[in-house]
């Protein structure tokens, strides 16, 4: 059988990045250095996921498939580095414990 990539699986992965994205907020101190990587973070997630949505909007379903990944990897990895909390989200999240 051979791997496709299907709109249902786009919109699951879309859905699913969305929760992601709703869920999780910024830890890191207001006035630090983190707190600045958390938003660079959070922007390279937003911008990705926005990619994603328009690649699915024109039909590209193979470069929106790699951008929902990607915005899903930034958020995973802020996630587990402790720039955002979770909120011990463990099914959303590959956290560290």
């Amino acid at each position: 059988m051979q791997n496709v990539i299907t709109e249902e699986k786009i919109e699951r992965y879309l859905k699913i990045t969305k929760e992601a994205l709703d869920k999780i907020s910024i830890s890191a101190p207001e006035r630090s250095f983190n707190r600045k990587l958390a938003e660079d973070f959070l922007n390279m997630a937003t911008s990705y996921y926005k990619d994603a949505e328009h690649f699915r909007k024109n039909g590209d379903v193979v470069n929106a498939f790699a951008s929902v990944n990607y915005a899903h990897g930034w958020i995973d990895c802020g996630a587990r580095i402790g720039l955002f909390d979770a909120a011990g989200d463990d099914r959303l999240f590959t956290l560290y414990e």
